[in-house]
Formats: structure tokens, C-alpha cells, sequence
């Protein structure tokens, strides 16, 4: 079993052939790669889910509080 944890993209950069970006996961700053299929889309303001330092799927905010809520049951949060 995977767990992934919404963020908020802050910036995106490229190194190489990589995109990073800089999110914001629980308060705290960190990067990650970009590595969902509509990666190219994916612009700042936007949440993703992220899972071992990789963005795996953009997700809506409809989507991102129903994580959060989730999260508060099981005491993740």
C-alpha cells in the first residue's frame, strides 16, 4: 500500500530533462519531481498528491479536503 500526500506547487523548474517543484506538504517546503503524465500542466497554485518524492497525480481542492478530511479521521493530521 502507497501513501500519497496532497501539496501545493509553489514553483517548477527544469533540471535536465526532469521537472521539479518546490511544494508546500504539511507546512513544510520540499521538492519533488514531476512525474505524472499531465506533468505539463501542472502549474503553481496547483495541488498534487506526492508518494515516496515523486508528484503522481494532480488533484482538485474538492479532492484535496476530502484527503484532509480522511487524514483527521485516522489521525494522520
Amino acid at each position: 500500500m502507497c501513501l500519497g500526500v496532497p501539496a501545493k506547487v509553489l514553483s517548477i523548474r527544469r533540471e535536465g530533462m526532469l521537472k521539479i517543484a518546490t511544494v508546500l506538504m504539511g507546512g513544510v517546503r520540499k521538492e519533488v519531481i514531476l512525474g505524472l503524465a499531465e506533468d505539463d500542466t501542472v502549474k503553481p497554485g496547483d495541488y498534487v498528491m506526492v508518494h515516496a518524492g515523486v508528484a503522481i497525480s494532480r488533484i482538485d481542492e474538492e479532492e484535496l479536503e476530502e484527503t484532509l478530511k480522511l487524514f483527521r479521521e485516522i489521525g494522520l493530521l
